[in-house]
């Protein structure tokens, strides 16, 4: 076997993690081809081809998955011996982050972490994908670097951090026929409503909360994304419970109005999730400092 280079088994977790070896360049801010030159370095030194281009990316081969978790096994101890003293210097980093977030972040949050970005770490990008009951074993294994929602699930083995506390509001069409200025428990009842069913945006706290009440709800679309349900409302009669953070976006976008819950609904914390592995790195340190600065002063207005 040929000497393996341990910046090669950097090379091969990126490429697993993203099935790319263009990624896997950007991610670590490798020269061009580099990653593919390392790569073809490890199949020689393991003799397997260990990821097979297909029509989904680079895909590992059976022995990859086996030697992948001996890799990470290798890198964490590497990470946790160098501890924090390996420093990030965002104006000269280049590195590329991925965060898991909900569709609902994507169009408050996303905006200002990338302004920020582009003045104070331009050599850094991001990539987003959306939360899902698989995020966790993503942050386990460094696929993702940093959930931001809603997570209750997420067990030992992960730290988090409560950006701001965020509440309920019900949006109607400006025009809508019936609803006045204020919403009232028998014309909730009434009216026909529009359900989100989105991971991570602790939505499930409603539905409990109506079930718990008795309330009747008339349901007739069920959407699986936030992106769409302003302009829904906006030309129909329809009503929906959103997040307040995003009501007030959506309000600036389609001709709708906020109107508070005719019943009391609970708040929930919004919070930025890690796994302990990575808990030191100093890069990811960083990128959660960040997105707290941007972020936590929301904590005193977002119940406003």
């Amino acid at each position: 076997m040929s000497k393996l280079d341990l910046e090669w088994l950097s090379v091969f977790d990126e490429v697993y993690k993203t099935g790319s070896v263009s990624k896997a360049d950007d991610r670590l801010g490798l020269a061009q081809a580099a990653a593919s030159t390392m790569l073809n370095k490890l199949r020689a030194h393991f003799d397997d081809r260990l990821f097979v281009r297909t029509a989904q990316g680079m895909q590992p081969t059976p022995y990859a998955q086996r030697l992948v978790h001996h890799v990470r096994e290798v890198l964490a101890q590497l990470d946790q011996a160098r501890g924090s003293r390996a420093g990030f210097a965002p104006a000269e980093a280049r590195r590329s982050f991925r965060i898991c977030m909900t569709d609902i972040s994507e169009v408050v949050l996303l905006p200002g972490l990338l302004d920020h970005l582009r003045r104070q770490a331009p050599g850094v990008h991001l990539e987003t994908e959306i939360i899902s009951t698989d995020s966790g074993r993503r942050l386990e294994d460094g696929e993702v670097d940093l959930a931001v929602g809603f997570m209750p699930q997420l067990d030992a083995g992960f730290y988090q951090q409560t950006l701001f506390m965020q509440n309920f509001v019900c949006l109607a069409a400006q025009n809508h026929p019936r609803i006045g200025v204020r919403l009232t428990r028998r014309r909730f009842e009434a009216e026909a409503h529009a359900v989100i069913s989105s991971s991570g945006t602790g939505h499930a706290i409603v539905d409990k909360t109506i079930a718990r009440l008795g309330l009747e709800r008339n349901v007739v679309v069920r959407l699986s994304s936030f992106l769409s349900v302003a302009r829904i409302v906006a030309h129909t009669e329809l009503i929906v419970i959103v997040p307040r953070i995003l009501g007030e976006v959506l309000a600036t976008q389609e001709p709708v109005r906020l109107l508070e819950p005719p019943f009391a609904l609970p708040s929930y914390a919004v919070k930025q999730h890690w796994h302990e592995r990575f808990h030191a790195d100093a890069g990811n340190m960083w990128l959660r400092r960040t997105v707290a600065q941007l972020f936590a002063p929301r904590n005193a207005a977002a119940l406003a």
